[in-house]
Formats: structure tokens, C-alpha cells, sequence
């Protein structure tokens, strides 16, 4: 991962709000997802992110990656990193938008938690996987 200031505001601006748009569509397949990755690894492998390259696909950012990123960034990412390290992921949804050199935070609470979210939703997470995925490739381009 590269970070950079964004040169062109069009696309800059376009890919984060497509993902927001996608969360916010999405949300209890998101939080479901979340719960359920949470279930099998804690965070174990980092925190979930949201890869657009080559196509957008769901991914592990593993912390320690997050951590040198911030350091060649001069600590620019300090904040995500404490929001990370203090999620609570029986309330809190936390992930990381990967675009083209940059990062965005997602971040968000469901209604209803995303425990329940899993449980209602009643798939595992590779049919969530697949299902999110399928629909991501259309809405969000990097």
C-alpha cells in the first residue's frame, strides 16, 4: 500500500464515495461479513479491508503493514491505527478502503449489532464473501 494526497479530487473523491455508497447499501451484509471473519480469525490476519485492484475484492490488512505504512507517512495514519486497536467488534464495524496509493477508514455501528446481523442473515462467510464481492465489481471502481 502507497499513500498519497490525492492528486486529482474527481477520482479521488469517486472511489471513496462509491464505497461509502456500497457500505451504506450493504450494511448488514457488511456487518454480517465483519462478524463472521471476526467469529473464525479475531484479528489474527489484521483488520478486513476492501481491495479495488485489479477488482474490488475483500482482503486482509495485517497490522504490522499498517503500522510501517504509517510510519513512511510521518504518522499520518496514527488515528486509524487507535481507532483500530480500540474497535469493538460486537458494536463496531472497522475496515480499510484501498485505492490507487491510498486509504480510506470505514467505519460504522449497525442497527442491529453485527453479531445479530450475522445471525439473521443466516450465510457463511463465503457465500457473504461471494455474494458482496459480486455486487462490489459493478459499483465501486478504483
Amino acid at each position: 500500500m502507497m499513500f498519497s494526497s490525492g492528486k486529482t479530487e474527481e477520482g479521488d473523491t469517486k472511489w471513496r464515495r462509491q464505497i461509502d455508497r456500497f457500505v451504506k447499501e450493504n450494511q448488514q451484509e457488511v456487518a454480517a461479513l465483519f462478524w463472521g471473519l471476526w467469529l473464525e480469525n479475531g484479528n489474527s490476519k489484521g483488520t478486513i479491508g476492501i481491495d479495488l485492484q485489479p477488482q474490488p475484492h475483500f482482503v486482509y490488512c495485517p497490522q504490522i503493514e499498517i503500522e510501517k505504512l504509517n510510519d513512511r507517512v510521518e504518522n499520518r495514519l496514527q488515528e486509524i491505527l487507535g481507532i483500530i486497536d480500540n474497535n469493538n467488534p460486537e458494536i463496531e464495524v472497522v475496515m480499510i478502503g484501498i485505492g490507487k496509493g491510498e486509504i480510506k477508514l470505514i467505519q460504522f455501528a449497525p442497527e442491529p449489532t453485527p453479531k445479530v446481523c450475522f445471525e439473521q442473515i443466516g450465510k457463511d462467510v463465503n457465500s457473504l464473501l461471494e455474494f458482496l464481492e459480486a455486487k462490489m465489481k459493478p459499483e465501486i471502481t478504483g
